[in-house]
């Protein structure tokens, strides 16, 4: 397994609605996640907030903008920017997401699903590698939330992201509620999903709120980081647990964020379970 640089507790989300608590050293975690391209700039006032958390807690540096699954590759300027902020903040975890989000110069504003093919297992692989060469380190790549399947896709997700760590040497972000999320919209079993993963690999977790919809007839589970850890999730989580052992585990919380309370209560769950004392029912979690 790869050496532990994070501990292995239940951490939270560095942003903006709670970021006095934070810079007070008043949240009862150990580490926190930052998002890299919040911190792309030379000098002022963010960067000097990421000085003054990192003076409380440990951090994990979360990318949303490499575009892993680019085919065009990755942009020569964001990968400097990011090793930059890396060697500002000398991050105990680097991650980022098996997606894409790039094309022709053009940045979206949401990470956009691959093909699990052959030729896209090639890409990824490259684009990693690459990543890792320019930080001078490893990364963590995390398995996304899908909503439909790729005709091309012929290789399983667990299966095609456990090859990109064999490729690259890179380790793994599981996400439990994606995990969830993404076989409750296309079939599959998750329990049959963590057991493909390489537990060796895995470094941290990921735990979220995601909302229901209805398209069409049929119901549908988004991933929004807008709410609380669904039962499901942390029943999944337990297993996860208990297949590979404690590992570091963030409560997401990106949108419709709750008073700082909520967010404690959430990561004292984590917890819980992480120090194998599992509440036979989970206490509610109220999202002001």
């Amino acid at each position: 397994m790869m050496p532990d640089r994070l501990s292995r507790s239940a951490g939270l989300g560095f942003r903006a609605p709670h970021r006095d608590v934070f810079l007070a050293g008043a949240a009862d975690v150990r580490w926190i996640e930052v998002h890299a391209e919040n911190y792309l700039c030379a000098g002022g006032a963010r960067l000097a907030e990421l000085d003054g958390a990192r003076a409380h807690y440990e951090v994990s540096l979360h990318g949303v903008g490499l575009s892993l699954g680019s085919a065009e590759g990755l942009d020569r300027a964001h990968l400097s920017g990011i090793r930059a902020l890396i060697e500002r903040c000398a991050p105990a975890m680097v991650s980022e997401h098996v997606a894409w989000c790039a094309a022709g110069g053009v940045y979206f504003s949401d990470l956009l699903p691959i093909p699990y093919s052959e030729e896209a297992l090639d890409v990824v692989a490259r684009n990693v590698a690459q990543a890792q060469d320019a930080f001078g380190r490893e990364i963590l790549i995390e398995n996304p939330s899908t909503y439909v399947a790729f005709a091309d896709s012929v290789i399983p997700e667990a299966e095609f992201i456990a090859e990109i760590a064999r490729r690259t040497g890179c380790g793994l972000l599981l996400d439990i509620n994606n995990i969830y999320v993404s076989t409750q919209n296309n079939g599959g079993s998750p329990l049959a999903y963590l057991e493909s993963v390489p537990a060796a690999r895995v470094s941290e977790i990921h735990l979220a709120g995601h909302a229901r919809m209805t398209v069409e007839g049929e119901d549908v589970l988004i991933d929004d980081h807008g709410s609380c850890v669904d039962p499901a999730v942390w029943a999944l989580y337990e297993s996860a647990l208990a297949l590979m052992g404690s590992r570091a585990t963030l409560i997401e919380w990106d949108s419709n964020i709750p008073p700082f309370g909520v967010l404690a209560g959430e990561a004292a769950l984590a917890q819980a379970r992480l120090d194998k004392d599992v509440p036979a029912v989970a206490e509610p979690c109220h999202a002001r």
